[in-house]
This record gives structure tokens, sequence and C-alpha cells, in this order.
């Protein structure tokens, strides 16, 4: 039987290739968003229910009329910068509304979620791999408030019929094979887009913070998983539930880290271009080397990433951003001679 499954920031990056996975392994996705940093046009697997997650009635009616059997759980402000300079904005969504996601589903009799946190609960780095042991000490309010959200699910487990699965992603990049979705975010903070950014566009340059670290070319590494293999994890992440399995926690990586120095190269290669870069200085709190030991979920969920080699990572992003500036090129041509 077809699980209907309430995706909350399904019409975001990582949300609507999720969407489109559950689709292809035969769930049934029901988009919810506010569209405050999503796109209409990335829903295309299963209906849109725009509210937010303030909107308790809203959630419950919509768990209800939809048949709701699991949630996947995307919904959330994620500039870590921003957190910094804004941290009461990253508290209330990311945690309050989250707290009311959760009460609203156990109105609904939903016992089950799969919950997208990050890497930035561990903070600074103590080993060259960090696996799911590694001590979570955060270092900006983002990650605060997504290891908040982690200990909620904990307790809530604890008290009521709920089981959880938190994700803990490492860097999501790249774009949809067949380029039907992919990433556009505004501002534009990640990597990868900066650097085809710069590539693409005259006059363009992407910066690099830090060129003196103690790795092999002197910028920070990373490990970079493609968007792809993040969705297929929440696919595996929701089997699991379905098969009563406990509440758990998994890395999402692929064990490799690239240097920003190795991601720009990786894009000349793709391109046959220069892109232009500046040298700046180290941003505060940016380690070193970040990467993912991802060995648990390779066991129990049995995931591991299928698309994320830098080469195919790139591929599928150059050709998403051409494909996404060629219909914005389009759409704004359209408004201006509409009389």
């Amino acid at each position: 039987m077809t699980m209907n499954v309430l995706v909350t920031g399904g019409a975001g990056y990582i949300g609507s290739h999720t969407c489109k996975a559950l689709a292809q392994a035969g769930f049934f996705p029901v988009a919810y968003d506010n569209l405050s940093t999503g796109h209409e046009w990335a829903v295309r697997w299963g209906p849109l229910v725009r509210g937010e997650l303030a909107e308790g009635e809203l959630l419950r009616r919509t768990m209800s009329e939809y048949g709701i059997g699991s949630v996947l759980h995307f919904a959330g402000w994620s500039y870590v910068g921003e957190s910094v300079h804004a941290p009461r904005k990253y508290y209330r969504n990311n945690l309050i509304g989250t707290v009311g996601l959760l009460d609203a589903m156990l109105d609904a009799g939903v016992e089950t979620i799969v919950f997208s946190s990050t890497c930035a609960t561990y903070g600074m780095p103590e080993a060259e791999l960090l696996d799911e042991t590694h001590p979570q000490c955060p270092v900006n309010p983002y990650g605060e408030t997504k290891l908040a959200i982690e200990r909620a699910l904990r307790w809530y487990g604890e008290a009521y019929p709920m089981r959880s699965v938190a994700l803990r992603y490492f860097n999501a990049a790249g774009a949809d094979e067949n380029t039907e979705i992919g990433e556009a975010h505004d501002p534009e903070t990640h990597l990868i887009p900066l650097v085809i950014e710069a590539a693409m566009e005259a006059g363009r340059d992407v910066s690099i913070f830090g060129t003196d670290y103690p790795t092999p070319d002197g910028t920070a590494i990373r490990d970079y998983v493609h968007v792809s293999d993040l969705a297929d994890a929440h696919v595996q992440a929701l089997r699991y539930l379905r098969a009563g399995r406990p509440s758990a926690w998994f890395n999402l990586g692929t064990g490799l880290g690239h240097s920003v120095q190795e991601i720009i190269s990786a894009v000349e290669r793709f391109s046959g271009r220069r892109v232009p870069a500046r040298h700046a200085g180290r941003r505060a709190g940016d380690p070193q080397h970040l990467v993912a030991d991802a060995r648990k979920a390779a066991s129990e969920l049995g995931w591991k990433p299928q698309n994320s080699s830098l080469e195919n990572i790139v591929r599928t992003a150059w050709r998403w951003r051409a494909r996404y500036e060629s219909a914005e090129h389009e759409r704004r041509a359209l408004a201006f001679s509409r009389p």
C-alpha cells in the first residue's frame, strides 16, 4: 500500500529532490512549504500545501485530509552567518516551529519522522573523520537549533509513541540528473554554484576564504555529497522506520574531502573556462577539514552514495545552472514584453 508522506520544505533544494525520490520509490509526497526560499516550480511529484510550521491547525488538517503516514522534515532556516546575527529568527522557526510540528503529529496520530539535521551540530572537529560519537558542540545558532531539535526528538520518543531518524548532512551539492530541479538560493552561499557562476558570468569572481590552512593546497577541505544521494538516504530512513526500527541518527557523507581549490579546478576542467578567484582571510569558526565517517548509515540503512564523485557533482550542477539561467532570462524577457 502506498504511504502518503508529508514533506515540510518540499519546495526547497533537498526537499524537492527527496519528493522525486519518494515518488520513484512508490510513496506519495505532499509538499508543505511557505515558499520563502522554496520554489513552486520544484513541486512536481505531488500536491503543494502552502503554509507555515506555526500554523498548527493547517498542519493537522493536512495530515488528516491526506492520510499522512510519516513526515520528512526539511523546513528551516539554514544560513550559518545569518543565524549569528539573527538568532531569534532561527530559534523561532527552526526550534519552536519544529516543536509545533511534533505536536501536530501527535494530535494527528503520525508516529514517525525523518529529520534533516546537519554536521553543524558537531562544531569544531576533533578528528579527521567525524562519526556519530563525536561530541556535539555547535559554534553557531543554526547548529544549536538543529541539536536542540535532535534532543527534543529523543525526549518526545521517550514520552510518546514517536520514532525518528536524524540525518546529519555534510555538504549537499549537485543537481537532478535530468535537470528537472536543482539548487536556486537567493542569496547563494554554497561554494560549487558560486564557482560555476564565476565561470559562467563575465565580471564575476569567487572568494577563497583562507589559503594558509595546513592542507595540501592551503585551502579548506569539505565532504561533498550529491543531493540525489541525500534524497535516497531519506527514502532508506523512511523504510527503516516503517520496518519498526528504533530511533537513530546517521551521518551522510562520502568519507572523502575536497578542497576549495580542487572545486575550482574541477569546474575549470569541466567547463574549459577560467574561474576568477580572489583570496580573502579565514572566516571565524571555519575548520580546516570537515569530513564524514558514514559507515553507520551504510551498515544500518544500507545507504552508500552512488552519485557523489566530484566530476558528477560539477557536471550536474553546471547543467542545471545553465538551464535555470536560460529559463530565468526567458521569464524576465516575457515579463518585460507584457504591456
